[in-house]
């Protein structure tokens, strides 16, 4: 890596990519810890599977809308203030 923090990616791997000069790649924390490197180029399916867990749990639809509706709930509370009635 060079002080400007860029580094050289070899040609072997920019060809699998399809990287061509001035192309944007995308570092995705896996939950492992470590990154991977994307295209930007690339489409949503690129990103399928990318994120899998294999040891967690499968959640049903209605624990993941209970999870959505619990954080949006939390989230949509911020810096309200509770008026008491007079």
């Amino acid at each position: 890596m060079t002080s400007k923090g860029q580094f050289t990616m070899p040609k072997e791997i920019r060809d699998d990519l399809r990287l061509v000069a001035g192309s944007k790649v995308m570092f995705v924390k896996l939950p492992s810890g470590e990154y991977a490197l994307s295209p930007r180029t690339g489409t949503v399916d690129d990103f399928l599977g990318m994120l899998h867990d294999p040891n967690r749990p499968t959640m049903t639809i209605e624990e993941m809308n209970e999870a959505i509706a619990e954080g949006g709930a939390a989230s949509g509370m911020r810096g309200i203030e509770t008026r008491s009635s007079e």
